[in-house]
């Protein structure tokens, strides 16, 4: 981002989604060819405690988007308009949970969100899709699965667990750790993206994902297993030994699966990473970036986990 700042290609606007005048300003400005929504309150347990910011950004903060946009292009014409593609980053987790035997979710799979934060999603993949059908706004729904890779901010599984071995602290796993996710290195999350907007189809939503199901226990043994050969610990015992059982949260879906097919036959879209590739590189970088941890530790953030356990 810095690279690009400083190229010239990038400018960052502080301000809210869902503040329409700011985001009309915006548009006006740099009139822009494309929208891409990657705005969101994403982390469920935050969203448990405390649901407001999540209708706040994911649901009127999308309203305004789409709203400033169907403005935007009824003054526009020809190519201009066109050309132009509003797309919506949702989740897998609108679809609620699948028992271990289900086909993963598809396009045409029920809605049905187990969480403040997957409604809010929910809610806002139904706007874009009223948007589309009520007033031809070119939108572009995409579901990925869960992402992982560099600068995730660490309430997340993954990073949560890579800062809290280094630190030799515990590692916290809810419940059996037996709960399910489609894994997705963030490369692949953002070529998709590309190919939407390159080949995808107005008013369409589709489901992106890796084929990558691991449960969240096998997730933190192969982190564990990894520090060991990159940064052995001082006692030499095994990092899977921080590995400590807590409380499951309430409404946690048990497994999320996704088939891409639709996406990949219709924008020649494959996920390239593999989970191990992807794992090794996304350790390596959180060892490799202290600094960059130590900022997000700067601003207040501490290894903890937000939302339930937190209290």
């Amino acid at each position: 981002m810095e690279q690009e700042e400083k190229g010239g290609r990038c400018e960052v606007v502080v301000g809210d989604i869902a503040d329409d005048k700011k985001v009309d300003e915006i548009f006006e400005k740099y009139r822009p060819q494309s929208v891409v929504n990657f705005a969101a309150e994403s982390h469920v347990d935050r969203s448990i405690d405390e649901p407001a910011p999540f209708l706040h950004t994911n649901v009127a903060g999308t309203f305004t988007l789409l709203e400033v946009t169907r403005k935007y292009l009824s003054g526009r014409k020809g190519k201009e308009s066109e050309e132009f593609r509003f797309i919506h980053l949702s989740t897998d987790e609108v679809h609620g949970s699948l028992e271990p035997k289900d086909p993963p979710f598809c396009e045409t799979s029920t809605f049905a969100p187990n969480s403040p934060y997957a409604a809010s999603k929910a809610a806002a993949d139904h706007l874009c899709r009223a948007y589309y059908r009520t007033y031809r706004v070119p939108t572009i729904v995409l579901r990925p699965s869960n992402n992982f890779g560099p600068y995730q901010f660490p309430e997340k599984l993954i990073p949560l667990a890579i800062l809290r071995a280094i630190a030799g602290k515990k590692i916290p796993i809810y419940g059996d750790g037996k709960q399910v996710r489609d894994w997705l290195y963030v490369e692949d999350t953002a070529r998709a993206v590309e190919a939407a907007r390159n080949n995808g189809c107005v008013g369409e939503a589709y489901q992106i994902g890796a084929d990558a199901e691991k449960d969240n226990r096998a997730v933190l043994t192969a982190i564990c297993d990894l520090l060991d050969q990159l940064r052995p610990r001082s006692n030499q015992k095994p990092y899977r030994d921080l590995i400590e059982t807590v409380m499951d949260r309430p409404g946690h879906d048990r497994r999320y699966a996704t088939n891409a097919t639709k996406f990949k036959n219709q924008t020649h879209w494959s996920a390239e990473v593999s989970f191990d590739v992807g794992m090794e590189k996304t350790v390596r970088w959180y060892l490799d970036n202290p600094k960059w941890c130590d900022s997000v530790q700067a601003k207040g953030y501490e290894g903890q986990r937000l939302g339930l356990a937190s209290k």
